[in-house]
């Protein structure tokens, strides 16, 4: 994995939802004697499993795996305590001599691990400011509002993503650039020396998974779990209440939604957000693609130039 003495290189893997990244993710850690960091911010909550497919302890093979199971639903997610705490597993995990698998698809989490980025600056009462104005227009209103200003940032932001909407706007005024100009540059070598490795997907295929994976979570529980959570503390506005599937469940146990209607609006949300995710992964000029409907380990392992067993 490098020169002799010298810490092993983390690999990433990435690319959109439902292409099979946590397989090939445990596959490599196999392989590598590696261990799995998460890096899919909905993963981090406990208790959040059938909606995210997580995988199970089980399904894991033994191979450890960190930043999964972290956080109370009740608590909001922080892209900044995720870096500082997966840097630190990371580290870890190089220091025991084995590789880190880094493996999931939330856009902001991979940079800010792979590229240890500062984050732009805050200030409450600006931010005070915008939190307000979603609490009035809503986030698809105050998207709007992004859209204006940051049509870029916009265009990366799920509409229905608040939090996320409010703090792209404090940080284009606070710095009077666009909010991606706050972020860095992916034409730097990423921390670590970390080789990413993407799965690219046809539509069709990955359309037919999606679909396939909705009904399956639906049909395994995901209602359940979300009942479950709400006695927990789970709540609609909340950052794991806004995440796909749970926030359409929610809706549906408030009556807005019929059953029939929360398992299409997941699956058509995850449709969107695939889309998101392969336009931002693919200005990542870094990443080395592999056909994620062909035999993406052993296109993995070339390129690492690992021998298979």
């Amino acid at each position: 994995m490098g020169a002799a003495g010298a810490a092993p290189r983390p690999v990433a893997v990435v690319g959109p939802t439902a292409s099979g990244k946590s397989e090939l993710g445990l596959a490599l850690a196999e392989h590598l004697g590696g261990e799995v960091v998460n890096v899919d911010s909905m993963q981090l909550y406990r208790g959040m499993d059938i909606g995210t497919a997580k995988l199970t302890v089980a399904e894991r093979r033994g191979i450890p795996h960190h930043q999964l199971d972290v956080l109370d639903v009740t608590e909001p997610a922080s892209v900044a305590r995720y870096q500082r705490e997966a840097a630190a597993d990371v580290e870890a995990i190089r220091g025991r001599g084995r590789v880190p698998v880094l493996v999931g698809g939330s856009m902001l989490y991979y940079q800010a691990l792979v590229d240890n980025f500062t984050f732009p600056p805050t200030d409450p009462e600006v931010r005070g400011r915008y939190l307000a104005r979603l609490e009035e227009l809503g986030a698809p209103g105050l998207h709007t509002e992004l859209e204006r200003v940051d049509p870029e940032a916009a265009r990366v932001i799920e509409d229905n993503d608040g939090r996320r909407i409010a703090r792209a706007l404090e940080v284009v005024e606070l710095t009077g650039r666009p909010f991606a100009a706050s972020q860095p540059p992916r034409d730097q070598p990423p921390r670590w020396g970390t080789r990413i490795l993407g799965l690219s997907t046809e539509s069709a295929w990955l359309n037919d998974r999606i679909a396939r994976r909705t009904r399956a979570m639906f049909d395994s529980g995901l209602v359940e779990e979300v009942d479950r959570l709400v006695a927990a503390g789970l709540q609609r506005e909340s950052t794991a209440g806004r995440a796909i599937g749970y926030a359409q469940v929610l809706d549906m146990r408030a009556g807005l939604l019929s059953a029939e209607e929360a398992v299409e609006r997941t699956e058509s949300g995850t449709r969107r957000y695939v889309r998101r995710q392969r336009s931002w992964f693919r200005r990542d000029k870094r990443i080395r693609w592999l056909d994620a409907a062909g035999d993406p380990l052993g296109e993995a392992l070339a390129v690492l130039d690992v021998r298979q067993a």
